[in-house]
């Protein structure tokens, strides 16, 4: 099969490309340096290379403060560029993965989000990545719009590898204990993905299973890192100053994988644990 991903230079997109080839499929992957999702033209010329069955979408603009500064560019690549690749897509008869956030509830819930959960998104991303879910749901019929959350993997920047550095030069931060959801392993993400080829076509949920704040998030790996968890203050969001607001509460509901016969990813400290084993460390 021929798949073509956009994104290809992130961390996820690197990851599908080396899963993906090793199972034999025939895989295009373009960084953003490559293929500018929101011309056109450039869009054409690599499905017109490609030919793709399959197109996962993990190009985005995904600096959340940032958009709240740069309005016109957070819709041009998340909205209008996801609308450049859907309508390639249904022209080519490919079935489409939509990489989406939890960033397009507006975190109020009580309970953990399901796929049929009203979005409300509070800030200039959430709004563009569920706008870029309507264009992909009326673009093409055959489309997997998948939502998760606080991801890091190999190569690239990431929470995981932030928080790592800091505390092995002993740093006491703060960081947001007001704020919670679930950390997502790349590696993890990537496997499921996979295995929803020829499940039914919709909106899922995916991310590693329970949930936590981001002073948890961060204090667990500094200990992990051989670090001083203690290093690791609490603070709110309001006091933190972001200039996007965030979800609240963001935990997803993966009801409908499990539905699906898939199981749900494992548990986010034990993906943490895995993904500093296997991560090769560059220190200074």
């Amino acid at each position: 099969m021929n798949v073509l991903i956009t994104g290809g230079g992130g961390q996820l997109g690197k990851s599908l490309a080396k899963v993906l080839q090793e199972a034999n499929a025939n895989v295009y992957s373009y960084s953003k340096s490559e293929l500018d999702i929101t011309n056109m033209e450039d869009v054409r010329r690599a499905f017109q290379e490609a030919m793709p069955d399959y197109v996962y979408h993990a190009a985005a603009y995904t600096a959340v403060d940032e958009c709240e500064k740069k309005i016109k560019k957070a819709y041009d690549i998340n909205t209008v560029g996801t609308l450049n690749v859907a309508k390639e897509s249904s022209k080519y008869g490919a079935c489409l993965f939509y990489m989406s956030s939890d960033y397009v509830f507006d975190g109020e819930s009580q309970t953990a989000y399901t796929e049929v959960s009203e979005p409300n998104p509070k800030s200039v991303y959430g709004l563009s990545k569920w706008i870029g879910e309507r264009v992909v749901q009326a673009s093409l019929s055959t489309y997997y719009i998948v939502r998760t959350s606080w991801l890091y993997g190999h190569g690239g920047k990431n929470f995981v590898k932030t928080m790592r550095r800091l505390g092995l030069t002993n740093k006491e931060i703060q960081v947001v204990n007001d704020q919670t959801g679930s950390p997502t392993y790349v590696e993890d993400l990537t496997k499921v993905l996979l295995q929803l080829i020829g499940k039914p076509y919709g909106i899922y949920h995916i991310s590693n299973s329970g949930s936590c704040s981001w002073y948890e998030f961060a204090k667990t790996i500094y200990l992990l890192s051989g670090a001083d968890p203690e290093l690791v203050k609490p603070t709110t969001a309001e006091e933190y100053g972001a200039l996007a607001p965030r979800p609240v509460y963001s935990v997803l509901s993966m009801d409908r994988l499990e539905a699906c016969g898939i199981q749900k990813p494992q548990y986010w400290l034990d993906a943490v644990k895995e993904f500093i084993e296997k991560e090769e460390w560059v220190d200074d």
